[in-house]
């Protein structure tokens, strides 16, 4: 930087766009369209010139006035129940990889799978005037929220695109995992193993993804020939696994039985209680789960589990979320169940 520059742009501290065109030596349309993602092709040389000059200069974008002029801004607003749950965690990996290469910057925010903080949250999200809106936070079977769906669509009418993983509503775009499917293929695999009694750990009743797994579930491992699975209740965390099995154990857990997970997380803390209780994962009881986090591969016995390419959910999202011309592949989301030592077959 000149001393120059330093003189003029010393008294109000603050780096402008007219700043960096007069370093760049350009026009100031041609460093708003090189900076500000300009649909409208600036010259690689033009371009990398005026990056170069922000960059010596410390230019930083100004985000409200960018979305004021467009619409909308350079943020994908991206919801999720718990940033802890690797379920989650995976599916944010995904929006990430689609927001960088877009240039994009991803606004996480977490619901607590509270309906009424996500409300909350999409409201103030508004404020951010986002390019796309994603929810991936569970949803429920009692229907849609009609204070959220007005929040919905007062976003939509701003510019910003709306995607659910589940069904969605109006202008809202869908990615729909076949939960149901996955779980009753597990189902009927399992039996295909030897094995007749089984053990349901599951989220409260209402929560979508669970029951849709719970009802895939006992209707592939009943009509493969299972008996009807004993279902507890209670959510998708490796506390709530625990206390869950905890449960089970009490009332009663006879070998041979294989104990089912909502989730992978929920049967790793159904690991623990198990092995607190003296028994054996695997021959003892068997014990599966869903999602295939990459941690169900490093426990001992591996798990077996249903894989969701999670990543790819979050990069289908992400594009969902900014692509005019989107159009759903259901192909690539397709559910896959993976058999490893924590069921063993059974005579």
């Amino acid at each position: 930087m000149t001393d120059r520059t330093l003189r003029r742009i010393a008294p109000t501290g603050a780096v402008t766009l007219d700043d960096v065109a007069r370093e760049a030596g350009v026009s100031l349309a041609t460093a708003s369209r090189a900076l500000n993602g300009s649909t409208r092709k600036v010259a690689d040389s033009y371009r990398e010139r005026v990056e170069a000059a922000a960059a010596r200069l410390g230019y930083t974008a100004n985000l409200s006035a960018q979305a004021t002029a467009r619409g909308t801004s350079a943020i994908i607003a991206l919801l999720v129940a718990d940033i802890a749950d690797p379920y989650f965690g995976l599916i944010a990996s995904g929006v990430a990889r689609g927001a960088d290469e877009a240039g994009l910057v991803v606004t996480v925010a977490i619901t607590e799978r509270d309906a009424e903080r996500e409300v909350r949250l999409v409201r103030a999200l508004r404020g951010q005037r986002p390019r796309g809106l994603i929810l991936a936070a569970s949803r429920t079977s009692s229907g849609p929220n009609p204070d959220l769906t007005r929040e919905l669509d007062l976003l939509g009418a701003m510019g910003g695109q709306v995607v659910a993983l589940g069904p969605g509503a109006g202008a809202v775009r869908s990615l729909i995992l076949d939960n149901r499917s996955g779980a009753e293929a597990l189902g009927r695999a399992l039996v295909d193993r030897g094995y007749r009694e089984a053990v349901v750990l599951a989220a409260e009743e209402g929560t979508a993804t669970s029951d849709s797994r719970v009802d895939g579930f006992t209707a592939g491992f009943t009509g493969a020939g299972g008996t009807q699975p004993r279902v507890y209740r209670g959510g998708f965390t490796r506390d709530a696994g625990y206390e869950a099995m905890t449960r089970a154990l009490e009332d009663g857990v006879g070998t041979g039985t294989v104990v089912v997970g909502i989730s992978d997380v929920v049967a790793i803390g159904a690991l623990t209680a198990i092995r607190a209780a003296g028994r054996t994962a695997g021959e003892d009881i068997a014990l599966a789960g869903f999602d295939d986090i990459p941690t169900s591969r490093d426990v001992t016995p591996a798990l077996t589990t249903v894989r969701v390419p999670l990543e790819e959910v979050g990069y289908q999202a992400f594009r969902a979320a900014t692509d005019a011309d989107w159009e759903p592949h259901p192909d690539d989301l397709r559910l896959e169940v993976l058999l490893r030592e924590s069921t063993p077959p059974r005579a």
